[in-house]
């Protein structure tokens, strides 16, 4: 007896195999067959048993170009996912979007080709392979408004992870303004009346939603609160000594990488958190170093925001006509109580004690 197994199996040897015509196998394979009434159920059985039994594996460009499904989506990030320094921000984010993708029954595709022009990742390039996919997920800080026009024009299926300006866009988002606004007033109803709020430097929305929730915070507590923008390398002693000579007796960090070394500084000129200087940080680390304090701190649900974005993706993908205000949504953010936030001292350390204390090291 012959292996229906051996050489190439194709569409045609399904058919022969099962004996139907080529046509039927593709309405069977493409999820067709109920639509045509003249295929018996036993006979679309009879197609997929074969198609079990040789294993047969679909071409995905072929069921695009039929117009059928192929159960896979895109992932595609505008930064590197796998860094070390990035895992904290993408890995939840992926294992939520992993998990929902199991649930769901279909395939992620992720799609790490893109070219990169002025150190970011462009999406539409002449080589992109998003059509092998029925939708995509789109994750990064900051996204080009370019590319999600054109995506939206072109009717193309897809999610961006994060809030996104850009009309007409898709998204699942993190609701970062009321959370951060609520910890800088409890910072204010502890007695901090001077408040420095550390960022990062970009445009992107969840950074610009975080310094909309730290001013609303400060306007409605009527407290002062100044931002200033810090990358890793402005995290250092001079630093603490300029905020604490300034006045600041309670810092808001955007980056809980950044809380850590900021903390770790603060520690090593003998200043203890909270008591000579209270700490808020707008974010979580997924790995906190086992040294680090409680953080009182905003928690951000990512892997609850990658399942709700793939959870959107397929909505939309069974209907396209979805309201607007249904293709748009915010999901709350959690608060931590954490350890490091107490009103500051009536009568503190001299000013000039942090430096004194960075001179006596060895």
């Amino acid at each position: 007896m012959t292996n229906p197994r051996a050489g190439r199996m194709t569409q045609r040897r399904i058919a022969e195999l099962a004996g139907v015509s080529q046509a039927v196998v593709s309405l069977v394979l493409n999820g067709k067959a109920d639509e045509a009434s003249r295929i018996p159920a036993e006979t679309s059985a009879r197609v997929m048993k074969v198609i079990r039994d040789t294993q047969y594996t679909v071409d995905p460009a072929a069921r695009r170009l039929a117009g059928a499904g192929n159960e896979i989506i895109g992932v595609f990030t505008y930064e590197p996912a796998f860094p070390t320094e990035a895992q904290d921000f993408y890995t939840p984010l992926l294992a939520g979007i992993e998990a929902e993708a199991e649930a769901l029954g279909c395939d992620l595709l992720m799609f790490t080709s893109a070219p990169v022009h002025d150190g970011r990742r462009v999406l539409l390039h002449q080589n992109n392979r998003l059509r092998l996919s029925d939708g995509c997920l789109l994750l990064g800080l900051a996204m080009e408004a370019g590319e999600l026009e054109r995506l939206v024009d072109d009717g193309f299926p897809f999610v961006a992870v994060g809030r996104r300006d850009v009309p007409g866009v898709p998204y699942v988002g993190l609701d970062y303004v009321t959370p951060t606004a609520a910890l800088v007033r409890q910072a204010a109803e502890a007695g901090h009346h001077r408040l420095t709020y550390l960022h990062l430097d970009s445009a992107g929305e969840s950074v610009l939603d975080r310094q909309r929730g730290v001013r609303e915070g400060a306007d409605t507590a009527d407290v002062e609160v100044a931002l200033r923008t810090v990358t890793s390398a402005d995290l250092t002693a001079d630093l603490v000594d300029e905020l604490l000579r300034g006045g600041t007796t309670a810092v808001v960090v955007e980056s809980a990488e950044h809380a850590e070394t900021l903390w770790q500084v603060a520690t090593n000129l003998g200043l203890e958190v909270p008591r000579d200087l209270s700490m808020v940080v707008l974010s979580e680390h997924a790995r906190p170093r086992p040294e680090s304090p409680e953080f009182t701190r905003l928690r951000p649900l990512r892997s609850l925001l990658g399942a709700r974005s793939l959870q959107l993706l397929s909505r939309l993908l069974h209907d396209p006509g979805l309201p607007e205000d249904e293709r748009r949504v915010l999901i709350d953010c959690e608060t931590v109580a954490g350890d490091t936030l107490r009103p500051p001292k009536a009568s503190g350390r001299t000013r000039d004690a942090p430096r004194a204390a960075r001179d006596q090291r060895p």
